[in-house]
């Protein structure tokens, strides 16, 4: 079978991820406990890509303390967990930030030798391992059996796929002007890849590695997350302010949702377990929006750190994490009550955000 064949040549065990930290006391007062939340979340770790410190923060979640810093290798973004929950595979590159609208000429020139995919090792606590992903990527998706990545290059207009055991890449398919987003449907047929420069996703078939689909979304769409039947994908669009909501089945707009606010630029996307809602980062306006994904409407707006991306939600779906660049922290959302509960304090540029469960 491929995943134990990839287990035996990978040979990396699986993280032990138990925080090892006391229980808070519990309170005889009946009052005091109804006047406090109850926060007891299973154990989990959230691991937190710092672009500006080229480090990873690993945050404790039974606590909200960093509990550890893993050196990666120039501006770290994108992130994501193997279905094994014992590897992350983050996006490297050695392209100087470009903010929109800056004279790329007045750019330093890029270190094509610190592109890459870090592999970390959740039980060593390390990248043990650098694949060739193209150059400059920027964020990526792995298939249900951790077999293969799928990799935006930002600046060759490319998503690369590569074969995490022999590191070959095996497909390079264009995919539009500054490809950002990367993400695979649950069922793993299909994955969609935003252009940010075109606003269109283009649709890779997994099975034939080739582009079946293209459409188009809002301006400057940044990130998709599909319904867990994989019949739903949602597309955020950051200068257009809204979100697609794609019928997969054909690939096509079957609504647009505007979301209203001063500053709202739609980035980060994800869907509740059960599908029925959708947790939107809004960048410059600093806030993460909730919508409920059978009428499209706003349920409600809370105010999180500053320019808010990288999004991630726990397997049980109580607990939300954003990743607040310029405020160098993330900002954790109690999904009950919609209240933030913690804001802690991380690197440098923090962008993109994983979540592993214990084993």
């Amino acid at each position: 079978m491929r995943q134990s064949q990839y287990l035996a040549l990978t040979g990396l065990l699986v993280a032990s991820t138990s925080c090892g930290v006391e229980q808070e006391p519990s309170l005889d007062n009946s009052s005091s406990r109804e006047e406090i939340p109850a926060r007891n979340p299973p154990p989990f770790r959230v691991y937190v890509t710092n672009e500006g410190s080229g480090d990873l923060s690993v945050i404790a979640g039974d606590n909200y303390e960093v509990i550890n810093t893993i050196p990666l290798g120039q501006r770290p973004r994108g992130i994501k967990v193997n279905p094994d929950g014992n590897q992350l595979f983050v996006a490297l590159s050695g392209s100087p930030p470009a903010p929109p609208g800056v004279d790329e000429s007045s750019l330093p020139p890029p270190d094509r030798s610190a592109d890459g995919i870090g592999i970390v090792d959740l039980s060593e606590q390390r990248v043990v391992r650098v694949l060739n992903g193209g150059t400059d990527p920027e964020q990526l998706a792995v298939d249900p059996d951790g077999m293969r990545i799928y990799v935006a290059n930002e600046d060759a207009a490319l998503a690369s796929v590569v074969e995490v055991i022999s590191g070959e890449t095996v497909a390079e398919l264009p995919v539009g002007g500054e490809p950002e987003g990367v993400t695979i449907s649950p069922d793993g047929r299909f994955v969609y890849v935003t252009s940010e420069n075109d606003s269109q996703v283009s649709v890779i078939d997994t099975e034939a590695l080739e582009i079946v689909a293209t459409f188009d979304v809002g301006a400057r769409p940044r990130s998709s997350a599909f319904s867990p039947d994989s019949t739903r994908a949602y597309v955020t669009a950051e200068n257009g302010g809204n979100v697609s909501v794609v019928d997969t089945s054909t690939h096509t707009v079957i609504d647009t949702i505007e979301l209203i606010g001063e500053n709202v630029r739609p980035m980060g996307v994800v869907v509740s377990g059960d599908g029925s809602r959708l947790y939107v980062s809004t960048g410059r306006g600093g806030s993460v929006i909730i919508l409920d994904t059978e009428t499209a409407e706003v349920l409600e707006s809370v105010e999180v750190g500053v320019r808010p991306w990288g999004i991630a939600l726990t397997e049980d779906g109580r607990y939300l994490y954003t990743a607040n660049g310029p405020s160098n922290d993330v900002s954790v959302i109690d999904t009950r009550t919609l209240n933030v509960v913690s804001t802690i304090p991380v690197g440098e540029r923090p962008w993109g955000v994983a979540i592993v469960g214990e084993p």
